[in-house]
């Protein structure tokens, strides 16, 4: 293989052409419009979701009235109580409604969040995100945390083993 490179080098012009001059070589601008990844729908949302199951604390995330109703037809959506916003620049806003445990220190679940949730969707996306809203939605005592696991109608639960 060292020969095949060097017997190229060999034969090649020594003439040398400004860059603006050559046509014939084709450009990589020209990747940028057939190439692509693009994330559908609700992935972005997912992965933070299931994200959130990580984070010390946080028992569970809450979404909105139409989440509930989901709920109750059996249709559970995963990324309830997430909402990513795509800015002009490409990047992410996500803000994300929790139920926290009783007795925990709200800004260190907040500084937890915006770590894991950074870290998740740049790792599996190359995303950049610009900001993270974090919305303490409840306060649940064990109890309460055992008694809402038994009963799927309510928030979705995470499953954590502390």
């Amino acid at each position: 293989m060292a020969e095949e490179l060097t017997n190229s080098q060999e034969t090649t012009s020594e003439e040398i052409v400004p860059a603006e001059e050559t046509t014939d070589v084709p450009s990589d601008a020209g990747l940028e419009d057939t190439d692509s990844l693009t994330f559908s729908g609700g992935v972005v949302e997912k992965i933070v979701s299931l994200a959130l199951r990580d984070v010390p604390n946080v028992v569970g995330v809450r979404g909105n009235w139409l989440n509930r109703v989901q709920d109750v037809l059996g249709a559970s959506d995963t990324a309830k109580g997430v909402t990513v916003e795509v800015l002009p620049d490409s990047s992410l806003n996500v803000t994300v409604s929790v139920l926290i445990k009783y007795g925990s220190y709200a800004p260190q679940i907040f500084e937890d969040v915006k770590h894991t949730i950074v870290e998740k969707i740049t790792g599996m996306t190359g995303l950049e995100v610009s900001g993270v809203s974090l919305r303490i939605e409840d306060v649940l005592t064990d109890e309460e945390y055992d008694r809402l696991k038994h009963r799927p109608e309510e928030p979705e639960q995470l499953d954590k083993e502390e």
